[in-house]
């Protein structure tokens, strides 16, 4: 069930403080918020240091000079590359994963040498990142999703290979992701904010290749920092909810956790004003009477009694104030809830909002 904040009247709150203090009731609270929405480069081909114009057409062409060495985006690494030693040839244009990012490589800008191979964070992602084959062009570093996140990703430290693109968890995401929109070059491991989880990921099996803390904690787990009360340490709205809140941004065209018609309507739509037995139905689907106390939310009760015109609102409240009463002697029985609150529920079904 979706919890929904707004604001409800004080004397339901009252009824519920009261509750709370006699242990019957438990509470679960959140809040969305807004990210940035600058947006970066998404070329998917780019020199990838070669003499030839044609680098990224995915043909490596000898004629024209590309060769693991000038066009890796077409000819794919040279052998040796992805041992973990830059040496002979090798450049950060050509083995990124060797001889780490070069140093111009996530400036927001696709320079001259980068390319979807080396830089993916200013070049975007290649055309065949995703198709979960890891392709000879591609590696740990280019390409995550196909290739696995490279050995190193998940030691706290943003390694010279990593970026925000291959290894958030370490590098922190790239300043595109958390604007609530799956940007082209964003996937699921590079921007879960924006893109969600991967499809692997609440399987209930960790999987080493893709996941760690950081990448699906519904697998493996909060990384040591969640759950501090501190939203840091490279912690998002996916990787750490405790402390970083839910993955919810008004103005993205998505009705998403938290997010209501009353505090974003350009998402969810202009609220419909409902009768006062609505209000109360959708409140009480709100409360968990099979629990032993009952459980409920109360940014979701709140979010049913906001959507009542006044005259709504003032007779759901003695409704809910004598149910909340009732709750002890009645427990998960909503016959008798209704029988020991008859008089309330007969005002709140002869309730009705002025016109106009």
């Amino acid at each position: 069930m979706s919890l929904r904040p707004t604001s409800f009247r004080f004397s339901f709150v009252h009824g519920l403080v009261g509750l709370l203090a006699m242990g019957a009731f438990g509470t679960a609270l959140g809040a969305g918020g807004c990210g940035r929405t600058t947006i970066g480069p998404t070329t998917t081909s780019g020199s990838g240091g070669g003499t030839s114009d044609n680098c990224g057409d995915k043909i490596c062409e000898a004629g024209l000079g590309e060769t693991c060495d000038t066009c890796a985006t077409d000819c794919g690494f040279c052998a040796g590359c992805g041992d973990g030693t830059c040496k002979g040839t090798e450049t950060c244009s050509n083995c990124a994963q060797d001889c780490g990012a070069c140093e111009s490589c996530n400036n927001g800008k696709c320079d001259q040498g980068e390319s979807c191979t080396s830089c993916p964070a200013d070049c975007g992602k290649c055309s065949t990142c995703g198709d979960m084959v890891c392709d000879p062009s591609e590696s740990c570093a280019s390409c995550a999703l196909d290739c696995g996140l490279c050995q190193t990703c998940g030691n706290n430290t943003c390694d010279p290979a990593e970026t925000c693109t291959s290894c958030p968890g370490d590098c922190g995401v790239c300043s595109t992701c958390k604007n609530g929109i799956c940007d082209p070059g964003e996937d699921c491991l590079s921007c879960a904010p924006d893109c969600g989880a991967c499809e692997s990921c609440g399987n209930g099996i960790c999987n080493a290749a893709t996941e760690n803390c950081f990448t699906c904690p519904a697998d493996c787990g909060n990384c040591p920092n969640c759950g501090d009360g501190l939203c840091n340490n490279n912690e998002t709205c996916a990787s750490c909810q405790q402390d970083c809140s839910v993955c919810s941004f008004c103005g993205n065209a998505k009705c998403e956790p938290f997010e209501t018609c009353s505090n974003c309507p350009g998402d969810c739509g202009q609220c419909q004003p409902k009768d006062c037995l609505a209000v109360v139905q959708c409140a009480f689907g709100c409360i968990d009477l099979n629990m032993q106390p009952p459980s409920f939310s109360a940014t979701c009760v709140a979010n049913c009694v906001a959507q009542g015109c006044a005259s709504t609102q003032f007779f759901v409240d003695q409704v809910l104030n004598c149910a909340v009463s009732k709750l002890p002697m009645c427990g998960g029985n909503f016959g008798c809830i209704q029988q020991a609150c008859g008089t309330q529920f007969a005002a709140c079904i002869g309730a009705h909002c002025p016109s106009g």
